[in-house]
């Protein structure tokens, strides 16, 4: 019998202990023998192994009960921590940052001084470098293959938690469901802080329509239905990679005569799980990116494109099961209608309230480009744009567009460079799937060549990938882009 290794074993009794601390089987106090675990595995372990934990606790990662007031103290915050002090400890003479992240980070340390809250823009800056260290170390780590493989288990466990939350639906009012997933799960999860938010102030959570329908909008480990479905996005092109590498692509009839790894189905359900998801900025951003798919497969004959292309019919079929998910009462509440035909229509439907107030803060954010160019309005200062409190940060207050939300909080300069960085990543992508000859590297640039751009397209609708699992994640597969085939020796 294969002898389970020491990641695997830290990995399992992490999940367990997860889920028993989130449903409240055991206390939340036991989130700091949780805490202690990781670190201690972060210390000791190989920094390869450190590093893949924490690539797979991303959406597990807990918040610590410091104090009834303080309870929001996120455990990745000191394991990012730990992870990069081992790496700068012994190679900080290989450490370099990319020019445009640097002009980046300057611009938000220069917003600071003329940010209206100059605590909140500090603590922001804060948050995205302490973002970023990770990220750090996998651009310099040689097996870059190995933290691709790694996106999948907490792939599948939010898939499992999804699908369950939905199955929840079916079995408690809409009151029990806030009860334990928002004062419940949430809470244990992420603090009394972001519960009471959410709960009071708002979240995205269910949708709703003009029949008094209400359907839930699944998002699974995560604080929102935007930050589930992009995770899900990013994580993908790693099942193509590991689930189809033995496929032959010199031809698409080649390849598809080959069964690939069962895990594949993966790929499917995570379509559908981002459609239940209920975003429409998913949608409408998939609809695009699969028209260009298949216009790209069409010109550019190339067998893995065209294999890639085709699971985009998957993603198409996956909107009809919503019909029957959404025609069946969730939350004991009557169905007469299905949602998904109202929420399609309301897309284009610029009088609908959500839409209307995108617009709204659309022009707010363009104004406020205009009256501050240069440095914005501050980091983390964005409710100044629209002249509310800076606490609403917390609550959402947001540009829903993360292009306008950079430009508005730091100015053009900003906007330009991150523009930049996003180009930069998109033409990484490109060039190492036009050099590739191994069927993992295809697969994956391949996918990304799918899944960036969607994302990208989505991103003009929302800014949710500033919340910390996503930017987590995004960060991640960034660093294994830009350092995919770079060597270095590390320690």
């Amino acid at each position: 019998m294969q002898k389970i290794s020491k990641l695997n074993l830290v990995f399992t009794a992490e999940v367990i202990l997860f889920f028993l601390i989130i449903f409240g089987v055991l206390p939340r106090y036991f989130a700091f023998g949780l805490a202690g675990i990781l670190v201690t595995y972060s210390l000791f372990a190989s920094l390869e192994d450190a590093t893949i934990l924490f690539v797979r606790s991303i959406p597990l990662f807990i918040a610590l009960p410091i104090t009834s007031s303080f309870d929001n103290m996120n455990t990745w915050r000191i394991v990012a921590l730990v992870i990069f002090a081992r790496f700068i400890f012994s190679n900080y003479k290989l450490l370099k940052i990319n020019k445009l992240l640097f002009i980046l980070l300057l611009i938000s340390i220069l917003s600071i001084f003329i940010a209206q809250d100059k605590t909140a823009a500090i603590m922001r800056v804060i948050y995205f470098v302490n973002l970023s260290l990770v990220a750090i170390v996998i651009y310099y780590l040689p097996n870059k293959r190995r933290i691709i493989v790694n996106f999948i288990p907490p792939l599948v466990i939010v898939l499992v938690v999804g699908f369950f939350q939905l199955a929840t639906t079916y079995f408690m009012d809409i009151y029990q469901f806030v009860g334990f997933w928002g004062w419940g799960a949430q809470c244990r999860q992420f603090g009394m802080e972001w519960c009471r938010i959410a709960v009071e102030q708002g979240n995205t959570w269910f949708a709703y329509n003009s029949f008094g329908q209400i359907n839930l909008r699944m998002f699974s480990l995560f604080t929102d239905s935007h930050t589930f479905p992009m995770y899900i996005l990013m994580a993908i092109p790693a099942v193509f990679a590991y689930a189809a590498e033995r496929l032959d692509f010199a031809s698409l009839k080649t390849a598809l005569r080959t069964r690939a790894r069962l895990m594949i189905l993966l790929v499917p359900l995570g379509f559908l799980a981002a459609i239940l998801s209920n975003t429409r900025g998913i949608w409408l951003a998939g609809w695009g990116i699969t028209l260009v798919a298949f216009i790209a497969a069409i010109i550019w004959k190339r067998a893995v494109i065209r294999y890639l292309a085709i699971w985009l019919i998957a993603y198409l079929m996956m909107f009809a099961f919503v019909y029957p998910i959404s025609a069946t009462p969730q939350f004991h509440l009557y169905a007469g209608k299905a949602t998904l035909t109202s929420r399609v229509k309301s897309i284009l439907d610029f009088a609908e309230t959500s839409n209307a107030l995108r617009i709204a803060i659309w022009k707010a954010s363009l104004r406020s480009m205009i009256q501050h160019p240069i440095l914005g309005v501050g980091i983390g200062n964005f409710p100044v744009v629209l002249e509310q409190d800076i606490e609403l940060a917390k609550a959402g207050s947001s540009a829903h567009n993360i292009y306008l939300q950079i430009g508005a909080e730091l100015g053009i300069p900003a906007l330009l460079t991150a523009l930049a960085f996003f180009w930069l990543i998109f033409k990484n992508i490109y060039d190492k799937f036009r050099s590739s000859s191994a069927s993992f590297d295809q697969l994956f640039f391949g996918a990304l060549l799918i899944t960036i751009p969607w994302m990208y397209g989505y991103l003009m609708t929302d800014a949710a990938l500033f919340d910390e699992r996503a930017f987590l994640m995004f960060s991640a597969v960034c660093a294994t882009i830009l350092g995919y085939g770079k060597s270095a020796r590390i320690s």
